[in-house]
C-alpha cells in the first residue's frame, strides 16, 4: 500500500483497508499520520493468516486520548459525535467514516478520554435513536490536515469551541441569558412545582441528558418540595438544558421544572440509589445499611415501587416534554439536543396505558366485584380506594351488593388504585377492580330508594391528592402488612395505639415510633389483609387533642 496516496485513490484505499483489517488500523497504513507506519512485514490481504493472527495477538489498547467509534447512524452530523465528547473536555479532532459507520474523536486530553471511555463503558451513549460504542483507539493523535471532506468537521469543532468560550449567543433570548458566563457553575438546581405524580431519579436523568452527560444527581425534600441537584460535565450543558426546560412540564399540566444554577461546582455522592447516583463511579455502596428515610417516606426519590410490577405501566399518562431539534440555537445541534424528548414507559414511571386493559379508555370509573356484601360500605371503599386517588363518588349496586362502582378524579388514579387493588383479600374475598363501561356514578333521584348505597365524596375533607406538592404523591406503594401512621399526638403511647388496632380485630406483630418525629410511627399487623380492613376502619380516627390518624401503607418493615 503507497503510504502517501493521492486524494483521488483515497477512498477506494480506505475501503480495502477497512475491509481487510478493521478502521481503527486505517491509521497504521499511513493514510493517516499516527506513531505506526507501514514496512514490508504488516500482514497483506493475501496472508489471511498472518492478518488474522495479527488480530488476535494484538494487545488491548492502552489509553489514548484518540477515541475510536463503532455502530454510528449513517446520517449522524458531526456536531451529534462532538456532543458526546464535549461533556468531559475540549474536542480537539474528528474524522467521520460515514461508509463504514465508524468515526474517530480526539480529546485535548487522555484524562478526559478515559473518563469519556469509564462513563460510556456501562451506559452506552445512543445517536439518533441507535447505541454507539466507545473504545480507545490504537493512535495518540489524529492528523487529518491531507484528507478531503473534513471542512464539515473543522466548521463544527470551531463552532462548538466558539459557544464553549460563550461568544455565541441563543437567537432571541435576553443579552444577559444568552451566553454561558465565565464561571458559570454544571451544577443545576431543580425545584419540581405541582408534583402531581413522582418524578424519579431515572426521570431527571433521561430527560436532562439530552442536553449532554450528565455526571451526578442527587435529589431531596427541602421546604415540602422535590428538589435536585444535577452535575453535568461542562457548563455549556446545564445552560443548554436550563434554556430549554425551565418551566416545561414533565407531564401534561403538572410536575413543572423551575430550573437555576446552584453555587455548587461540584457534587459529592456517597451512595447509588434511588436518592443519588454518580454515574462516573459503579463502585459506591447502596447505603442500604443507612437508617430508613421513611419520614418523609423517601418523599422525592421516586417511590421505586411505581417503575417496578405489580403495576407497572399504570396510568395512560403522556410526557408533556418535547423539543424541536436545536431550534433556537446559533450553532446547529450544539450539543446534546439531538432531537425530539421521549421518555420510555419504564422511566415515565409505569404510565403508559396497559395494553388489553378493558373499558373505556381514559375512564376514570372502576367497577370493583367479588366484595363482601354484609361488611363493606361506601364510605370503606371510599377510604381504601382514596390512597391512591381522589374518590367523587361510589355506587354499592342495589341488586348485587358484591358488586360496586367506584369514580375516581382521572383515569390516572383509576388505572393506579387498579392495579394496586385487584387481586387483594377483603374481609375474606378476593377483590376484583377493572374499568367500568359507565363514564361517571349517577346520583339517585330525589325520592328514589337507594338505601344509602349511593355516596358523593366529590367535597370531602379526606382527600389525600387536592394539595399541589404534597406528600402523598411520594407515599404511594402497594398494600402491605407494615402501616404508616401520622399526626399522632404526644398524649398517646405505645400500649394506645397497640390497643387501638387489637381492639380493631388485628394482632400487632411490631410496632416503633419514628426516632426524629413521634407524630409518626410504623405497626406490622398479621397480614396485609388485616392491614387493609384495619386502615378502611382506622384512618381519619379521633385521637383526641384535635388530631385524627393518617393511615397508609409503608414501604418499610420493622
Amino acid at each position: 500500500v503507497d503510504a502517501s496516496p493521492s486524494p483521488f485513490s483515497l477512498p477506494k484505499k480506505l475501503n480495502e483497508l477497512s475491509a481487510r483489517r478493521g478502521s481503527d488500523e486505517l491509521l497504521s497504513s499511513g493514510i493517516i499520520n499516527g506513531p505506526f507506519t507501514m514496512n514490508s512485514s504488516t500482514p497483506s490481504a493475501a496472508n489471511g493468516n498472518d492478518s488474522k493472527k495479527f488480530k488476535r495477538d494484538r494487545p488491548p489498547c492502552s489509553p489514548s486520548r484518540v477515541l475510536h467509534l463503532r455502530k454510528i447512524p449513517c446520517d449522524v452530523t458531526e456536531a451529534e459525535i462532538i456532543s458526546l465528547g464535549l461533556p468531559f473536555g475540549k474536542v480537539t479532532n474528528l474524522l467521520m467514516l460515514k461508509g463504514k459507520s465508524q468515526a474517530f474523536l480526539e480529546m485535548a486530553s487522555e484524562e478526559a478520554a478515559v473518563t469519556m471511555v469509564n462513563y460510556y463503558t456501562p451506559i452506552t451513549p445512543h445517536l439518533r435513536s441507535q447505541p454507539v460504542y466507545i473504545q480507545y483507539s490504537n493512535h495518540r493523535e489524529l492528523k487529518t490536515d491531507n484528507l478531503p471532506n473534513q471542512a464539515r468537521a473543522q466548521a463544527a469543532l470551531q463552532a462548538v469551541s466558539a459557544v464553549q468560550s460563550g461568544s455565541l449567543a441563543l437567537s432571541g433570548g435576553p443579552s444577559n441569558e444568552g451566553t454561558v458566563l465565565p464561571g458559570q457553575s454544571p451544577v443545576l438546581r431543580i425545584i419540581i412545582e405541582n408534583l402531581f405524580y413522582p418524578v424519579t431519579l431515572e426521570v431527571l436523568h433521561q430527560i436532562f441528558s439530552k442536553f449532554g452527560t450528565v455526571l451526578k444527581i442527587i435529589t431531596f425534600t427541602k421546604n415540602n418540595q422535590f428538589q435536585a441537584l444535577l452535575q453535568y460535565a461542562d457548563p455549556v450543558n446545564a445552560h443548554y438544558a436550563k434554556m430549554a426546560l425551565d418551566g416545561q412540564n414533565i407531564y401534561n399540566a403538572c410536575c413543572t421544572l423551575r430550573i437555576d444554577f446552584s453555587k455548587l461546582t461540584s457534587l459529592n455522592v456517597k451512595y447509588n440509589n434511588d436518592k443519588s447516583r454518580d454515574f462516573t463511579r459503579l463502585d459506591l455502596p447502596t447505603g442500604d445499611g443507612q437508617p430508613s428515610l421513611e419520614p418523609p417516606m423517601a418523599a422525592a426519590f421516586g417511590a421505586p415501587g411505581i417503575i417496578s410490577s405489580p403495576y407497572a405501566g399504570a396510568a395512560g399518562f403522556a410526557p408533556a416534554i418535547g423539543f424541536p431539534q436545536a431550534t433556537g440555537l446559533s450553532v446547529p445541534a450544539v450539543p446534546g439536543a439531538l432531537g425530539p424528548l421521549t421518555i420510555t414507559s419504564s422511566a415515565v414511571t409505569g404510565r403508559m396505558a396497559i395494553p388489553g386493559a378493558s373499558g373505556i379508555p381514559g375512564n376514570s370509573v372502576l367497577l370493583v366485584t367479588n366484595l363482601n356484601p354484609d361488611l363493606i360500605t361506601p364510605h370503606g371503599l371510599f377510604i381504601l380506594f382514596g390512597v391512591y386517588g381522589d374518590v367523587h363518588r361510589v355506587k354499592i349496586m342495589f341488586n348485587k351488593k358484591e358488586n360496586a362502582l367506584v369514580q375516581m378524579a382521572d383515569a390516572n388514579q383509576a388505572q393506579l388504585a387498579m392495579n394496586h387493588l385487584s387481586g387483594q383479600r377483603l374481609y375474606g374475598k378476593v377483590l376484583r377492580a377493572t374499568l367500568s363501561k359507565h363514564q361517571a356514578v349517577q346520583l339517585p333521584r330525589e325520592g328514589q330508594e337507594d338505601q344509602g348505597l349511593t355516596k358523593d365524596f366529590s367535597n370531602s375533607p379526606l382527600h389525600r391528592f387536592k394539595k399541589p406538592g404534597s406528600k402523598n404523591f411520594q407515599n404511594i406503594f402497594p398494600p402491605s402488612a407494615t402501616l404508616h401512621l401520622s399526626n399522632i399526638p404526644p398524649s398517646v403511647t405505645v400500649d394506645d395505639l397497640k390497643n387501638l388496632f387489637i381492639e380493631a380485630g388485628c394482632s400487632v406483630k411490631a410496632f416503633k415510633f419514628f426516632q426524629k418525629d413521634r407524630k409518626m410511627a410504623l405497626i406490622q399487623l398479621g397480614s396485609v389483609e388485616e392491614a387493609i380492613q384495619a386502615l378502611i376502619e382506622l384512618h381519619n380516627h379521633d385521637l383526641g387533642e384535635n388530631h385524627h390518624l393518617r393511615v397508609s401503607f409503608s414501604k418499610s418493615t420493622i
